[in-house]
């Protein structure tokens, strides 16, 4: 068995306008005092730390970075690429809304920004090599997601032909990444075709079952869909590469249950919570984990409609490092067996 590494956190929730929130090189002191080994990378938007393109041709900046990160004994979990992997597939109901997630000059250019957006994945892929890294995390994106809800009746053939249009789009980005050595796990999660073991298997399906297609496993989006999130490991633990600790918290009323009838956070039966503050049985989930030789990070993605985000980051590295299970190396009862012998167990059975 494998013991899983950590604690890491994900830096997008943190990034801001003061220190040290500003500079990648303060945030990395900041987390690494918070008791953090990792750090998962976000490289999208205008204010990333991290340059994409250049880390694609350069291994010197990939040095660089990795070698600054080392000096507050930290590592790169894996590089996100959540907000362009959602521009891979994009439903034209939401093109207005995602087009912030793309440069401005591909705004309003939907052609454009799933080009640059193949792009950036592809990019992610070989500068994920250059780190040394062998998983990536991402969205998949969407087609098929405003007609989540069969009202009304969905055409025969709609469903479909959205997850053969996502496997075709798909296809070359896991090829590159094949290429590079590196998984792509996608972030399991509402809002994107790939929400449930019933959606990923569909997707599966589309791309031949590529080896590089793989899982981050995020217990809290489960809660929230009211999935059975520890079965889910048994189920699909060959393809989780990836794993965000986060936390929610699932409290139906007489008014609203999962749907959340258009309320905010706050008020939502489903809501993510800090960890420790919701619902999630983390004991049961870093047991599976270690059983199945889950043998990557634990990473905190921070998300909570009630806590303020620097005591959850406080509070996120002991919580994981309580929890991550040193596996052992020989069985509990070891002292009390005895060396093989094949006739004396011949004779224990009557033979």
């Amino acid at each position: 068995m494998k013991t899983l590494k950590g604690p890491g956190i994900f830096l997008a929730q943190f990034i801001g306008a003061e220190p040290p929130f500003d500079k990648l090189e303060t945030m990395a002191a900041w987390v690494a005092n918070l008791g953090y080994v990792g750090v998962q990378m976000p490289t999208g938007g205008a204010d990333s730390f991290f340059d994409l393109a250049l880390a694609a041709e350069s291994q010197t900046y990939c040095d660089d970075i990795a070698g600054m990160l080392a000096g507050h004994g930290l590592q790169i979990t894996e590089l996100s690429t959540h907000l362009q992997g959602q521009l891979v597939a994009v439903h034209p109901a939401y093109d207005e809304l995602f087009d912030g997630f793309a440069p401005p000059e591909l705004r309003g250019k939907p052609k454009e920004r799933q080009a640059w957006a193949v792009g950036q994945l592809k990019a992610a892929a070989v500068a994920s090599r250059r780190l040394g890294l062998n998983a990536h995390a991402t969205f998949s994106g969407a087609l098929a997601w405003p007609y989540f809800y069969p009202w009304p009746q969905r055409p025969a053939g709609l469903v479909e032909e959205a997850f053969a249009e996502l496997g075709r789009r798909w296809r070359p980005i896991l090829d590159a990444f094949e290429t590079e050595g590196v998984d792509v796990c996608y972030e399991i999660h509402p809002g994107e075709d790939l929400h449930d073991g019933a959606t990923f298997e569909r997707f599966l399906d589309e791309v031949g079952g590529h080896a590089r297609a793989n899982i981050l496993y995020d217990p809290s989006h489960f809660v929230l869909q009211q999935l059975d999130y520890l079965g889910y490991i048994d189920r699909y633990h060959e393809r989780i590469r990836a794993f965000h600790v986060k936390d929610a918290e699932f409290r139906p009323s007489a008014r609203s249950g999962v749907y959340g009838g258009y309320q905010g956070w706050v008020d939502r039966p489903g809501r993510f919570r800090s960890l420790g503050d919701g619902q999630v049985d983390f004991k049961a989930i870093f047991s599976k984990l270690a059983q199945y030789d889950y043998a990557g990070w634990a990473v905190l993605e921070w998300e909570c409609a009630l806590k303020h985000p620097e005591q959850g980051a406080r509070e996120g590295a002991p919580f994981i490092r309580d929890h991550i299970i040193q596996v052992t190396d020989k069985a509990f009862d070891d002292f009390a067996g005895s060396a093989p012998d094949a006739g004396r167990n011949r004779r224990l059975l009557g033979l």
